[in-house]
């Protein structure tokens, strides 16, 4: 469900705040009947109307992006940095990042203009899956991993429970490399659950979104998701 403004911003009816206007003018229908609430929120079952014209909706898009290193999860960025959406060329619809990765962390990274299903593979009530692969500092034992996944206070909040794994120890760099995957995604929390720890984080990469990863895809490369798998996303928040 996206809110009507939203829907009628992305349909190329007018701005966002323009939109919200036409709403209150009494202008805008839906399953015919006239709409004036700026909150009422629409599926893509709905058939809306303005001036008795149905709106044509933006079609759904669905971009799957191996992220690189030193590129910002956002549309835009205030100080020229640059961003993901930037190296989705050819692509008309406006699309956003489903979530975010650091500025230097890596991997699969799902971008789209589905607003819905967008919303639920963020929200934590759904219990999406992402998979990271960690290079930290130090050599971290069976014990540290365990503590991870049992859950570690951040800003006096206990994270979720993970599934965490330590892959290999290099002596001559003295560096662990780990694998962990959240069901949460707050900011940065990653690199603080290994900071908190005593492992600080030299390198992260996200390696799984859900089933998805990016195998086939070089660094700033993407593709399209088929069909198939649009259906699995929706498939594994529904349930």
């Amino acid at each position: 469900m996206e809110r009507l403004q939203k829907v009628m911003a992305h349909a190329g009816i007018a701005s966002r705040r323009k939109s919200e206007e036409i709403i209150e003018s009494g202008r805008v229908t839906v399953n015919g009947q006239v709409v004036k609430e700026l909150g009422t929120k629409v599926s893509n079952n709905d058939q809306i109307s303005v001036d008795g014209i149905p709106i044509e909706r933006e079609t759904k898009i669905y971009v799957l992006l191996n992220k690189p290193r030193e590129t910002i999860s956002t549309v835009d960025d205030d100080k020229n940095r640059d961003t993901v959406v930037e190296l989705v060329q050819g692509v008309e619809e406006r699309i956003y990042p489903v979530g975010r990765l650091d500025w230097d962390t890596t991997g699969a990274l799902l971008l789209t203009n589905d607003g819905d299903l967008s919303y639920k593979l963020t929200h934590p009530s759904f219990e999406f899956p992402k998979t990271y692969v960690v290079k930290a500092k130090g050599q971290m034992q069976k014990k540290e991993a365990a503590r991870l996944a049992r859950g570690i206070r951040l800003d006096g909040v206990m994270t979720a429970p993970a599934k965490v794994s330590v892959l290999s120890y290099d002596r001559n760099t003295n560096t662990t490399m780990a694998r962990i995957t959240l069901h949460e995604g707050k900011n940065h929390q990653v690199k603080n659950m290994f900071k908190e720890i005593g492992f600080p984080v030299e390198k992260l990469t996200r390696e799984q979104f859900g089933f998805l990863t990016t195998d086939g895809l070089q660094s700033g490369e993407w593709r399209f998701l088929t069909p198939h798998e649009v259906r699995k996303l929706e498939h594994m928040v529904s349930e």
